[in-house]
């Protein structure tokens, strides 16, 4: 062999050495190991933690909902105990009362003219 040759591989050799010497370090392989096992197997791993954040941040997106409709709701109830007119505009609309001397006329959509025929 070239002595040129021989100079060019013995460096690669050793890194080779080095690094199959590090990685096979037990230190090494059991943080590797350690690492693996809390990422993917654990209980408390970074998977199961992650699925738990995407959980709570549903639910409090769904409770900053409520609170919303539960404002719109109250200030509703609250004009609706207030206001005379908005009173019988409630009773008209959901519970069709009516005043003396005066007719309500219902008007139903037929629903089967929707479905198409085949």
């Amino acid at each position: 062999m070239k002595p040129d040759l021989i100079k060019e591989i013995q460096p690669k050799t050793a890194k080779i050495k080095f690094i199959r010497k590090w990685i096979l370090n037990k230190y090494t392989l059991t943080i590797f190991i350690f690492l693996v096992w809390m990422i993917f197997f654990d209980n408390t791993s970074f998977l199961v933690i992650n699925d738990l954040n995407k959980e709570i941040n549903k639910y409090e997106e769904q409770l900053q909902y409520y609170k919303n409709e539960y404002e719109k709701n109250d200030s509703y109830y609250k004009k609706l105990m207030t206001d005379k007119e908005e009173k019988q505009k409630f009773a008209r609309e959901n519970y069709f009362m009516k005043k003396p001397n005066e007719e309500i006329f219902i008007i139903v959509a037929d629903s089967t003219q929707s479905i198409s025929k085949k």
